[in-house]
């Protein structure tokens, strides 16, 4: 048999695909599912910039989950003046940045941190979730304890009360207990000086947790009065580690 016929019968008879190298296709950019496609995420940064210039709007009494509490508070400062609010947003706007780079859609309650701005009240903050069908809020804060040697980060999560936070409260708590490990595992202390040391508060009288149909945490990553936690929230290194860690919480949660 010629060699050209040869070739003529075992391409007529090859079975298809038979030894044949693999063929790749290559898939369209942005394509590759990320980690947190398709989830929401609710950041609340704590408190506005310019709240301490609308006091009796802050003071108005607002629904706060069985009770009424005042709109919003100032928060507070590091002892060299860098406010609670700037601190709460920087790292806020840090968190959403890596969020969304994983995948997730993500709501601030607020979009602006000025000196002309105010709020918004913590009964809005407490429904943002759930206006958003969100995975989950968090709240995010800095401590103004004036204990000597108070430093460290806690998270707080709602209590059970019924009708308020009884469909949250066990996921709210799992929430939590992913947050304190997220924090510790990038180096951060947890606090000395409240909920007993384990980094775990539960409260019943915050707005921005009761009325929150979404699973929800509140972190207070440091107290801004002491020392070495404020030299850590100043810094863009240290606000970076807190927005990492954080961003390892919602994983840990939601995954």
């Amino acid at each position: 048999m010629s060699g050209f016929l040869a070739s003529l019968l075992a391409l007529l008879f090859a079975v298809p695909g038979a030894d044949a190298p693999p063929s790749y296709v290559a898939s369209p950019p942005g394509s590759v599912a990320r980690p947190l496609d398709g989830r929401v995420v609710v950041i609340d940064p704590g408190h506005q910039l310019g709240n301490h210039n609308f006091p009796r709007r802050i003071n108005r009494q607002v629904p706060a989950g069985g009770f009424e509490k005042p709109c919003n508070t100032t928060g507070t400062a590091t002892n060299g003046g860098y406010p609670e609010a700037t601190f709460a947003w920087q790292v806020s706007k840090l968190l959403q940045a890596r969020l969304e780079k994983l995948g997730a859609t993500v709501r601030l309650t607020r979009t602006t941190n000025r000196q002309d701005r105010w709020g918004p009240c913590v009964n809005e903050r407490g429904r943002a979730g759930n206006r958003v069908e969100a995975d989950l809020k968090i709240s995010v804060h800095g401590d103004g304890s004036y204990t000597a040697g108070a430093r460290g980060f806690h998270v707080i999560a709602p209590t059970d009360r019924r009708p308020w936070t009884h469909d949250i409260y066990r996921t709210s708590k799992r929430l939590a207990v992913d947050t304190r490990a997220a924090l510790r595992a990038r180096g951060l202390p947890v606090a000395n000086y409240i909920a007993g040391g384990d980094g775990l508060d539960f409260r019943s009288d915050l707005g921005t947790l009761n009325l929150s149909d979404v699973p929800t945490v509140m972190v207070e990553l440091g107290n801004m009065r002491n020392a070495a936690d404020a030299h850590r929230m100043t810094s863009r290194a240290g606000r970076h580690t807190y927005a990492r860690a954080l961003s390892d919480a919602v994983q840990r949660f939601l995954n």
